[in-house]
């Protein structure tokens, strides 16, 4: 008889690695399955030349330091993986419009994130302790919620302001707090790491991705992301979990409704819980055969779409940062100060905003002595790229890739492009190859107030069309992120540790009865 797995995931990007990291640990015997012939997805590293280029992390969130760890440090460290760290010095130096806007630099801290916003914007104050009073009943919300817990009558009794918070949008709650105009900008800058504008983002998501930078120092990893998951894959293997790449899931098994395993290379394998990191369209048109799949699920479907697109510049220079002037790890350059205007400029990559981040200011050992790399990111719609076709697609891609360089040295008064050792120049296509999600997208479905941690949270039974069938990753609740995926695979996989105990449980009562 073939081994019936107690999981397999399917996909060993960041929730895939930790759910099956976290389920081997428990002693369950697990299958990682992935398409490509190394882990992590967008948690990569890649080679140009003398140059390791990070390919998507800008700052870990909710990791920390020894001395404070967050969430995702505290699972790393139950899992016994160490990994050296740099701290980051700063939240963000962001850099908005021209006339009536601003540049500034943000301390990477709660109290002293407000008190530079009172110094610049007075009368802010205020508004911020308000907002920050409300923390505590956030975090012990999303504590109960990370339990694998979602009673709503519990959350309307016990956890107020979570609620309150989750039905505003970021510019109402901001407004009622009395919050002056200019401060809410500076405030809202780090939206686009949701990939939603803050008129169409709850507050509490964005407050709560926002302590994971202020309250938890954030950090970069000394082998970047592609350290972290060779990290996670080495603790899956160590704990007896199996690990197969270059391997392809073409079908998941249905049968009576119930997800029993999967086809991967024509061969059918068997496991208690199925674990998805793919698009659940992608699940549902292309694994599952259409027939089965229910007519609730396609109102759905046609009711969401895909999150935005990244387009990244990788640049390897012949200069150290100290030569070319380079002081800042991350900028944000926004062509206006108000995030609606930054919202709409994601039509147009010719004009839209552009984060520079720099590993050297953290380290100078992250690119070889004498030189230093720059990565270049700007975010479009679905729209912006869709009509650029293969006969325009090298032209288009340089084009973007030449404006983006000319628009970090005029705002940051920097000379680049005598410099370039290297280039590599990563668009949606690249993204999509690699990453098998819609168009390339790396943000799961698209966020807005009518889908967002809550509502999905809450719903999540309800989306579950197929039993043992379960979806993690950026698709889920709390979208896209580092943190966020880490959370997705460790809270699904706890879920599956107590179900499949359950059933042992049940199965020996019955085999004593019988």
């Amino acid at each position: 008889m073939s081994k019936v797995y107690d999981m397999i995931v399917i996909g060993a990007g960041n929730a895939g690695l930790m759910a099956a990291a976290v389920a081997a640990r428990s002693g369950l015997s697990v299958l990682l399955l992935e398409k490509n012939e190394t882990p992590g997805g967008s948690a990569q590293s890649f080679r140009r030349g003398r140059f390791e280029f990070e390919a998507a992390l800008h700052e870990l969130a909710a990791f920390g330091t020894e001395n404070r760890l967050g969430s995702a440090g505290k699972v790393f460290k139950a899992l016994g993986i160490h990994m050296d760290m740099c701290v980051i010095p700063d939240a963000f130096r962001v850099k908005a419009g021209t006339k009536d806007g601003y540049d500034v630099t943000l301390p990477a801290d709660f109290n002293a994130f407000s008190e530079k916003i009172e110094e610049l914007v007075p009368g802010s104050r205020d508004s911020f302790e308000k907002l920050f009073q409300c923390l505590d009943n956030v975090n012990a919300a999303m504590k109960y919620l990370g339990s694998g817990q979602s009673d709503p009558g519990i959350l309307k009794d016990e956890y107020g302001d979570f609620l309150r918070m989750a039905s505003c949008s970021v510019t109402e709650c901001l407004s009622a707090l009395g919050m002056p105009e200019k401060a809410q900008q500076i405030f809202c800058t780090y939206w686009p790491y949701l990939g939603a504008e803050p008129s169409d983002l709850d507050m509490l998501l964005y407050l709560y991705m926002l302590q994971y930078y202020l309250v938890v120092p954030p950090v970069f990893p000394i082998l970047k992301s592609s350290g972290l998951s060779l990290a996670l894959a080495d603790s899956i293997l160590k704990r007896g979990g199996e690990i197969r790449y270059g391997s392809p899931v073409t079908d998941i098994l249905i049968e009576n409704g119930t997800a029993v395993g999967v086809r991967v290379r024509g061969q059918a394998v068997f496991g208690k819980r199925i674990l998805s990191t793919c698009f659940p369209d992608t699940v549902y048109s292309r694994m599952i055969p259409k027939e089965m799949v229910p007519a609730r699920y396609r109102k759905i479907a046609n009711a969401r779409k895909p999150g935005h697109l990244f387009f990244c510049v990788y640049l390897g220079l012949n200069k150290s940062r100290q030569e070319l002037g380079i002081r800042d790890y991350s900028v944000f350059l926004f062509n206006s100060p108000d995030p609606g205007e930054q919202a709409a400029s994601l039509s147009d990559p010719m004009k839209s905003f552009i984060i520079v981040n720099c590993l050297n200011v953290l380290y100078e050992e992250a690119s070889p002595e004498g030189t230093c790399m720059l990565y270049l990111t700007t975010m479009m719609t679905e729209e912006a790229w869709g009509s650029v076709g293969e006969a325009e697609y090298k032209s288009v891609k340089n084009r973007i890739a030449d404006r983006m360089i000319l628009t970090a040295e005029e705002s940051l008064s920097l000379s680049i492009r005598p410099y370039i050792e290297e280039i590599a120049i990563a668009a949606p296509p690249s993204f999509a190859r690699y990453l098998g999600t819609p168009d390339g997208t790396p943000y799961g479905y698209q966020l807005s107030l009518w889908d967002t941690m809550m509502p999905r949270t809450l719903n999540l039974q309800e989306e579950q069309y197929f039993k043992n069938l379960y979806f993690i990753g950026a698709t889920q609740e709390r979208g896209d992120g580092y943190s966020s995926a880490y959370s997705s695979g460790r809270t699904t996989a706890h879920r599956v540790i107590r179900e499949l105990k359950e059933e042992r449980k049940t199965a020996g009562k019955e085999d004593q009865h019988g």
